[in-house]
């Protein structure tokens, strides 16, 4: 029983060594005060003073009203112009309508406009009214001329005005305003506008290649591979322009051209004409001045059977100028 007496008074001297090492002087002074007191009174540890402040109070945070939507207050004959003067995203608090919009089950009404995604994904055209529209011709009036009055009929205005350009505008919902495909241009012209000779039609016939279509006889010229409009509308006038001119230069290896190197057949230039003047002038010594010369409609014949092919009108045709010129009535 001593021995035990002896162990716990070493302990408990060693934990008084360790507090006393680990808290403060306050701490000290209130565990001696305490222990003067008494010893039945419980010893509370403090190992930092607290200081007594009194309560602050909490900071109240005033809201401000929240008005009403903007569309209850307007006016009935305001100037719209003045409220969505261009195009932007749907508001619904400045739309004055009950619009709606979007998917819903079988005998429910559609969502409303407020907190409407599918009316914001959309471009509206609120801006484009009648009252918009009127006043913005109204400003363009000052940058305008009148139209001519001789170009009274669709019929004058392609005769002085030949060239046709035709463009396209996009209205899209995206980033950037201007789409790809708006800088196409699309250049048109009938080619008995244009004047040429014999050499130049051809050759600017075939600089054109598949963009002259012989059917309608218009020619068409695209360009698309510039970046802006205008500089598509200047590339597509420099090509006409530029295909026109170099029809007219004669290269100096085209007058070592033989008839076997032509492109198409001439009847004016084939030793066929010259048979034909001999059936017609058999027998006869004549000068170069009284000889007789084929009609032209043989030559058109001569000239279609040749170059477009043998078909059952060119046959036909052919046959029947055949017997003109030889003076021989057909038996039917």
């Amino acid at each position: 029983m001593a021995s035990l007496t002896v162990f716990l008074q070493r302990n408990l001297r060693n934990s008084n060594a360790l507090g006393l090492r680990f808290i403060g002087r306050q701490t000290v002074e209130e565990s001696a005060s305490t222990n003067e007191m008494g010893d039945e009174e419980f010893r509370v540890l403090n190992l930092r003073s607290i200081s007594q402040k009194p309560p602050q109070k909490r900071r109240v945070f005033k809201k401000d009203p929240v008005m009403p939507p903007r569309h209850l207050k307007m006016a009935t004959d305001q100037d719209w112009t003045a409220v969505w003067p261009g195009p932007r995203s749907f508001q619904p608090s400045s739309v004055p309508l009950p619009l709606r919009q979007g998917y819903t089950e079988k005998g429910a009404a559609p969502p409303s406009k407020y907190a409407n995604a599918e009316l914001m994904k959309i471009p509206n055209f609120l801006h484009l009214t009648p009252p918009a529209i009127r006043q913005q011709c109204e400003a363009l009036k000052q940058f305008c001329t009148p139209w001519p009055k001789s170009l009274d009929t669709e019929e004058k205005c392609f005769k002085y005005f030949p060239i046709q350009i035709k463009s396209t505008d996009y209205c899209h919902a995206l980033p950037t305003i201007r789409n790809p495909e708006g800088r196409r241009i699309t250049l048109k012209i009938k080619l008995s506008d244009l004047k040429f000779d014999a050499h130049a039609k051809d050759k600017f016939l075939r600089l054109l290649g598949d963009r002259y279509n012989g059917n309608t006889g218009i020619i068409t010229i695209v360009a698309d591979r510039c970046p802006l409009r205008k500089q598509n509308y200047d590339y597509a006038m420099y090509l006409l322009t530029a295909c026109y001119h170099e029809s007219f230069i004669t290269e100096p290896w085209e007058a070592s051209k033989s008839e076997a190197d032509m492109e198409y057949y001439k009847f004016e230039r084939n030793k066929s004409k010259q048979s034909v003047e001999a059936i017609l002038n058999w027998g006869r010594p004549l000068d170069d001045s009284q000889k007789l010369q084929p009609h032209m409609s043989f030559a058109q014949s001569v000239e279609q059977l040749i170059n477009e092919g043998e078909n059952e009108y060119n046959l036909n045709r052919y046959k029947e100028e055949v017997l003109k010129l030889l003076n021989v009535v057909s038996a039917k």
